[in-house]
């Protein structure tokens, strides 16, 4: 991303010079520089513009990622504009770049946050529209945080100070966002026009399920429902002519199989010969044999193996799968996702074991080698649990001592500072590391990581506010902690946009200007000539 700043600035700068000399003396008030400056501070025009850029990044970090495992990427849901800006100033500040940090849109986000019906569960009852519109939001946010920070460039390029190389090599807080679709909410139709909403509002990424639309759950819940192979085919299809029809050629489809967690299916495919992927897809559902004389009447029957078989069918309509089939459909799942157009996978699994899923990746990879996983590092899983329970078995086969543990309550606090929790903390802290090196796990993401920090620091802050501590609890936890740890929102009304708008004032209506930044700001309390306030706020 070097020089691209700069190389917008020049043309816009010639363009705009040129149209005064078109256009003579009815543009006199128009500043070629200040136009400049503002083209260069809006970079992305369109959400395409977007979704070919990071469908770019993506495929470059993909292949990257097939070079060295060591190259994942990771990201954190965000369900508003703003929780994703703050999150992406913050990776630039903490981190130094975006580079192979993106961002998450969570359909179960959108379902409890973002609808018009009020919170509601994971279940594709949401307005498909919440979910582009979602998407629109989060860039228009990440376009603003880059016209704050080129802004205040470009004013202190002005004032003299020497920022030139920070203009020129300016690197953009767009980022690719993996944007969940549900199970496509409808049919491949219903599916391709939701994807074109998606797209144009700026997502290269699109993931998609293998559940029935109008029945589908949560992936940590029971009740889930897949569909044939050629279903799930036809909605991947859809997908990549939305990308193509809209000319993101690099355009990526992340294809996820709930398959490891669900029993049943709606359908029976239609088999044409013995072995094809609708006669493996029925070997997996479970019946009984009978003779043509026990059969009810309007039984559904099949012939199996030379003997006539019926399929178990629930009150529902629904027909179950056996048991002890769903890893063995999983890895179906996948290499017929990948064999048919899609380039990334997603596994929901019960729990975060890199044994485990590289047991089911490995046999997909077998068939496909360059096969890449997007993992949900989900907050459904109780991960102290998990890994505590994954240290002890390791302790317990390593022969140490274990009677000090009392398996039933291995996530009591009495624990916190044991060997044990040293262990399991120790491989929480590496499993992205270690899945990535070890499982096949292209992408990291934590689906609602900004649903729970809300809540637990609104837990927090109402505990204090309401009680003894008042204001102090504000001050002290929020407002204190901003100030010292740079957080750019401390100054909210610079964050919101009005330093911005001050000198776009100043462009349109010169000394007329009415500006919001004077000696009565409030926020001037924040530029403390004993602090570090203004330049650490800047620095984000």
């Amino acid at each position: 991303m070097k020089n691209l700043a700069q190389s917008n600035y020049s043309s816009a700068l010639e363009t705009v010079r040129n149209l005064k000399a078109k256009y003579g003396s009815t543009w006199n008030a128009i500043r070629p520089e200040s136009a400049a400056r503002m083209a260069t501070q809006n970079r992305f025009k369109t959400g395409l513009d977007i979704a070919k850029y990071t469908a770019g990044i993506m495929r470059a970090d993909m292949a990257a990622y097939d070079a060295d495992h060591s190259n994942y990427t990771q990201s954190l849901g965000c369900w508003h504009g703003f929780v994703a800006q703050q999150k992406m100033i913050a990776v630039k500040k903490h981190h130094k770049t975006t580079s192979k940090r993106y961002l998450y849109l969570s359909g179960w986000m959108v379902a409890a946050l973002r609808s018009e019906f009020g919170p509601l569960p994971d279940q594709s009852m949401h307005e498909k529209t919440a979910v582009p519109s979602l998407i629109a939001e989060i860039y228009d946010f990440l376009r603003q945080a880059d016209a704050i920070e080129l802004n205040d460039l470009f004013k202190r390029l002005e004032n003299g100070e020497n920022v030139q190389d920070q203009i020129d090599n300016f690197e953009t807080h767009i980022v690719p966002i993996i944007a969940d679709i549900d199970a496509g909410f409808g049919n491949e139709e219903a599916t391709y026009l939701l994807t074109k909403k998606m797209i144009e509002a700026g997502a290269c990424a699109i993931q998609i399920e293998n559940q029935v639309s109008d029945a589908k759950q949560c992936g940590h819940q029971d009740g889930k429902v897949t569909v044939p192979h050629e279903d799930f085919t036809a909605k991947l299809n859809a997908i990549r002519y939305a990308f193509l029809e809209l000319g993101v050629d690099e355009g990526v489809i992340v294809a996820r199989t709930d398959s490891e967690g669900a029993g049943l299916t709606q359908k029976l495919p239609v088999s044409q010969e013995p072995g094809d992927l609708a006669s493996q897809y029925l070997a997996f559902v479970e019946a009984e044999e009978i003779a043509i004389t026990d059969a009810k009447e309007d039984d559904v029957l099949l012939k199996r193996d030379g003997k006539l078989v019926r399929p178990v069918r629930l009150a529902n309509g629904l027909y179950k799968f056996k048991d002890g089939t769903n890893i063995d459909r999983v890895v179906l799942d996948c290499i017929t996702s990948l064999q048919n157009g899609a380039d990334l996978l997603w596994i929901e699994t019960p729990t975060p074991n890199v044994k485990q899923i590289a047991h089911m990746v490995n046999r997909v990879k077998a068939v496909i080698p360059n096969a890449k996983l997007v993992y949900n590092n989900s907050p459904s899983f109780n991960w102290t649990l998990n890994f505590r329970n994954q240290a002890y078995q390791e302790m317990l086969a390593e022969g140490e001592d274990v009677t000090a543990y009392d398996r039933n309550n291995l996530m009591a606090a009495e624990y916190d500072n044991t060997e044990l929790c040293f262990r399991a903390d120790q491989k929480i802290k590496t499993f992205q590391k270690d899945s990535a090196r070890e499982a096949g796990i292209f992408h990291h993401l934590i689906t609602l990581p900004t649903y729970h920090t809300t809540a637990l620091h609104m837990n927090d802050l109402t505990k204090g506010y309401f009680g003894e501590d008042g204001m102090l609890a504000y001050v002290k936890d929020v407002q204190r902690q901003e100030i010292r740890k740079g957080v750019s929102c401390v100054k909210h009304q610079r964050m919101a946009g009005s330093d911005l708008g001050d000198d776009h004032k100043t462009f349109f209506a010169g000394d007329k200007a009415l500006k919001a930044g004077g000696e009565n700001n409030t926020s001037n309390q924040f530029e403390s000539k004993t602090s570090t306030i203004s330049k650490a706020v800047s620095a984000a």
